[in-house]
């Protein structure tokens, strides 16, 4: 079977036709379709005939143009292998033009590159003056990519081009670095209204702990910024404006220029030079607003003055201004370096770059730093003697970066050099002439012709320093530490620390998390700070304060001043010690408690006990000339000081007199006034052992009322303490304990320091608690000698009047009208000694002194009198009672009621007669109340001892008979009884 031609595309055409008129047209292919065809066909070529002629024609032009075309083929063709022939033949000249166009087209590229580096310095300098360092650090590095090109490498007229741009290079890192400091040190007035509003913040902290500004806080400008993402420039925007933003893009330039690390290098080195400004700035601008003369001061005082509510409040008006805004512009300084060192953070992170040590370790020597300024502060305010412990501010090139203070004693120091000598103008000359020729006209040239005038050596000796200074406060100090704006004192402690802690408890919250720096030992250096600089000055300001107020010279005389204090007359030393004892309590109360601090004013308060007592002894002490090998001390102090059964007597009476016991007081006054007779009898009281100055009585009745005055007080500042917070016992200041967990957050109270109202306390133990009972027995000394004092007085006088060998004897041969002079000076010493005690003291502790004065007057005049006045007649009796008589009247006086009914009822016995048998002398013996036997016999003796004192003898033995046959009688009776 023969295979059919393949159909052609007309055919496939001509077939899809078909197809399509039997889909569409079906009627078409209906035999009666054909004539239908046929008139169409007609009409389509009677309207179209035209254009078939006229495509007839065309089509003759086209094919025309198509043979034209066809020549010109074939002679292009024919061309083009000569061409070719041509081509494939080698020709010199065509390789050097082809080797010229290269080179012509490297120059145009070469002109256009240079055109664009000409541009490149004006470009720089715009943009860096827009501030838009980014884009800088891009147009640099493209130019210095373009320089590094070989083609460029032999163009002179680059190496000027060359040079500027690898200066630029480095000044655009300084240019940077130095923005950096701008922001980070406050320098730009962008950065002003962030820390006056932190400043703000701060002073308003003890009114309202909320944030008073208008700014956002700095978490959460913190936490809105996305430091996963590189920072951007905006032309539209001022960089500045935003300071944390303005930091992120100068650590984005630095990185992207390469020099991020010397950067951070530098910013280091810096640190301590920016924040010694900040500081020194901000106190010349507080010392300019605050008057010298409304800060409190107490010029000459060094520290050793108590301050009072109006001068603490100017001192504090000047300190809180100080530190508020200091404080401000650290926390400030702190939160750009969080945004410093959280942008390179996260640049590495970014770039995969590790965690590189070196970049991040910024914020570390921050705080380092700022704890070395804040203990300089204390320091200066705190400590009046330089000496105590040595804080260095100073910026010193390569040291004070790790926080680490150089311990070492200075071997060499400027103010000892001498600087005419020979040695050292050589030197000066060899440095002139480095600098000279490392930098020229860094130096005067003038310095040649006088070299030696232009050696300075500065002094900085402490001691010269602190001579100059006189007071230490309001001039500044010598090179590298700050002037104090008021005088230091250990009581400023109370205005530094709360302001401090309000710091330190907020930069916590800037403290990058995990760095090595731990928030929970940000106030560890305090603790250091109060063991081994504010403990030691505190010690030592309360030991000079005390030496005061005990050196003065009117510390034992009375204050003018007592009615406003006390009830009763007090010393003046003892109000001033209390005074200095309060302040102590106030601003103990404003730091942590520590029983070492508080052992300080027990310490004191334990020498003011000692300085008391030996005044006390002072007092009682005998002259030189009146003190023997066996006593020196008067009667009265030896009754009240050494064990003795008198002693315990007199203690027993102050017990029952305070606690209302009148029969066992009675029954006391007898047994002291007995014993006290004996001890007379014994060994006998001289002039010396009785205290005649006035004076001296009314200053231990100042003892007493002062030492009772000053245990109340304390007692009322005394708090009972079980906390074990001792520093004084640790095995060294260098091993101090673990802070206790919030140990400081509530003591940032700023009004507590500068309120007179409010509870102040002591804090005490068990075992310091002591020293008020130290008070009360002084106390209970002074009082006690003052009841002895006055009876050994009556017995020293009473044993004059009654002496016949001192004063007169009792055998007389006139009646007598005018009593004894000793009775007489013994009245006015009673009143005198009465009005005194009566002023200083209490009416208890009078009346204490008062009550038994009559009973040892009877006891005494009818025990003793009858033995030491023989021999006695009808005249000498009535001496003896006058004497009583005029004893009762001036006793009546001090006493109401009081009478000597007794003693001139034994001595009325013996005028009645003596011729009377022994049952007259049994009715006399009833008259005499509570008389015994021996006081009977010595009255029967006496009656009889003008009579066995005849020089008769007969007169003598009958006398004696008489008394004999008396006294029979009497033992009789009184055995009968």
């Amino acid at each position: 079977m023969q295979r059919s031609a393949p159909e052609t595309n007309a055919e496939r055409e001509m077939g899809r036709v078909l197809e399509l008129i039997k889909q569409e047209w079906p009627a078409m292919l209906e035999n009666d379709c054909i004539p239908y065809l046929q008139d169409s066909l007609k009409k389509i070529v009677h309207e179209y005939h035209q254009g078939f002629n006229s495509s007839i024609g065309t089509f003759h032009k086209i094919q025309g143009s198509i043979q034209a075309s066809q020549k010109k083929v074939r002679s292009l063709k024919e061309s083009l292998a000569t061409s070719k022939t041509a081509l494939c033949a080698t020709d010199p000249e065509l390789k050097k033009l082809h080797a010229t166009s290269r080179m012509y087209d490297d120059v145009l590229q070469t002109l256009n590159e240079l055109d664009d580096l000409r541009t490149v310095p004006d470009q720089l300098e715009a943009r860096i003056s827009e501030k838009r360092f980014l884009t800088a650090v891009e147009v640099l590095q493209n130019a210095l990519r373009k320089l590094t090109k070989p083609e460029l490498d032999g163009i002179g007229a680059l190496s000027d081009l060359r040079s500027y741009l690898a200066n630029q290079e480095t000044a655009l890192m300084e240019i940077l670095v130095e923005e950096l400091h701008e922001h980070l040190y406050l320098k730009s007035p962008y950065c002003q209204e962030r820390w006056q509003n932190l400043t703000k913040h701060h002073g308003a902290m003890n009114e309202a702990f909320q944030d008073t500004s208008n700014l956002a806080p700095f978490h959460i400008i913190f936490e809105s910024i996305d430091w996963d993402r590189s920072v951007t420039e905006d032309p539209q925007k001022n960089p500045e404006a935003d300071t944390f933003y303005y930091i992120t893009l100068l650590v984005e330039s630095l990185n992207r220029l390469g020099r991020l690390e010397t950067a951070v290098d530098m910013l280091k080195q810096r640190l301590p030079v920016e924040l010694f400004a900040v500081v020194n700035e901000t106190i010349n601008d507080i010392d300019q607003k605050h008057p010298s003369s409304l800060r409190g001061g107490s010029n000459g005082s060094n520290g050793l003055h108590i301050y009072g509510q109006r001068e603490t409040q100017m001192r504090a008006d000047v300190i809180y201004d100080l530190l508020w805004t200091l404080y401000g512009k650290f926390e400030a300084i702190a939160e750009g370096h969080r945004v410093f060192h959280e942008s390179i953070k996260s640049l590495i992170r970014r770039e995969g770059a590790g965690n590189n040590i070196a970049l991040l370790g910024s914020f570390k020597e921050l705080w380092n730093l700022y704890q070395n300024e804040i203990r300089s502060l204390l320091h200066n305010y705190v400590t009046t003697d330089a000496d105590v412990y040595q804080f260095r501010s100073s910026p010193r090139p390569g040291g004070g970066l790790n926080g680490h203070m150089d311990a070492r004693e200075h071997l060499f120091k400027f103010s000892e050099a001498d600087a005419k000598s020979a040695e050292m103008t050589a030197e000066y000359e060899a440095l002139d002439n480095i600098i000279q020729n490392a930098v020229p006209g860094l130096t005067s040239n003038s310095g040649k012709n006088s070299k030696k005038s232009t050696l300075v050596v500065p002094r900085s000796d402490a001691a010269a320093t602190r001579k100059s200074l006189g007071a230490g406060y309001g001039r500044e100090q010598s090179s590298g530490t700050y002037k104090s704006l008021v005088e230091p004192s250990v009581f400023n402690m109370s205005l530094l620390l709360p302001p401090t802690l309000v710091f330190l408890q907020r930069l916590k919250s800037i403290v990058p998390p995990g760095s090595d720096l731990a928030t929970s030992t940000l106030t560890s250096f305090l603790d250091n700070f109060l063991v081994n600089v504010f403990q030691p000055q505190l010690d030592e300001t309360l030991g000079k304060l005390s030496d005061t107020v005990f050196g003065e010279a009117d510390a034992f005389l009375q204050d003018s001043e007592w009615a406003h204090l006390a009830k009763r007359p007090i010393f003046k030393g003892t109000t001033a010690f209390f005074t200095v004892i309060t302040a102590f309590c106030r601003m103990l109360g404003t730091i942590p408690h520590d029983q070492a601090l508080s052992s300080l004013i027990i310490t004191q308060m334990l020498r003011y006990y000692d300085r008391c007592f030996n005044w006390y002894k002072a007092l009682v002490t005998k002259t030189q000339e009146e003190a023997s090998t066996s006593e020196e001390l008067r009667a009265s102090a030896v009754m009240a000081l050494e064990p003795s059964e008198i002693h315990d007597t007199v203690m027993s009476l102050w017990k029952a007199e305070t606690s209302g016991a009148t029969e066992e007081f009675e029954e006391l006054l007898r047994k002291e006034a007995g014993l006290l007779i004996a001890k007379a009898n014994e060994q006998k009281l001289e002039a010396s052992d009785i205290i005649q100055d006035r004076d001296t009585i009314s200053s231990l009745c100042l003892l007493y009322t002062s030492m009772k005055w000053l245990t109340v007080k304390v007692m009322g500042l005394r708090h009972i303490t079980k906390n074990e917070n001792d520093t004084s016992t640790k095995p060294s200041a260098a091993t101090l304990p673990k802070p206790e967990k919030k140990r400081w957050t509530l003591l940032n109270d700023p009004n507590k320091a500068t309120a007179e109202e409010g509870p102040v306390y002591l804090p005490m133990t068990q075992e310091t608690v002591h020293i008020l009972t130290s008070y009360e027995e002084l106390a209970s000394i002074a009082l006690r000698t003052l009841h002895m004092e006055v009876r050994c007085r009556i017995v020293h006088s009473l044993s004059l009047a009654l002496s016949p060998t001192i004063t007169a004897p009792y055998t007389l041969d006139q009646i007598v009208t005018e009593p004894d002079q000793e009775i007489l000076s013994l009245n006015a010493e009673m009143v005198a000694y009465d009005e005194t005690t009566t002023r200083y003291l209490r009416e208890r502790e009078v009346l204490f002194i008062r009550r038994g004065l009559g009973l040892l007057i009877n006891a005494y005049l009818i025990k003793i009198a009858p033995v030491v006045s023989h021999p006695m007649n009808l005249n000498g009796c009535g001496r003896m009672k006058l004497n009583v008589r005029v004893l009762q009247q001036n006793l009546k006086k001090i006493l109401e009621g009081l009478e000597l009914g007794r003693e001139m009822g034994y001595f009325e016995l013996f005028e009645k007669g003596l011729d009377e048998k022994v049952e007259r002398t049994k009715k006399d013996a009833e008259q005499i109340q509570g008389g015994g036997y021996d006081e009977l016999k010595a009255l029967l003796e006496l009656c009889y001892s003008e009579q066995l004192a005849d020089r008769e003898r007969g007169v003598a033995a009958q006398a004696k008979r008489q008394l004999g046959e008396r006294l029979l009688g009497l033992s009789e009776y009184m055995w009968q009884q």
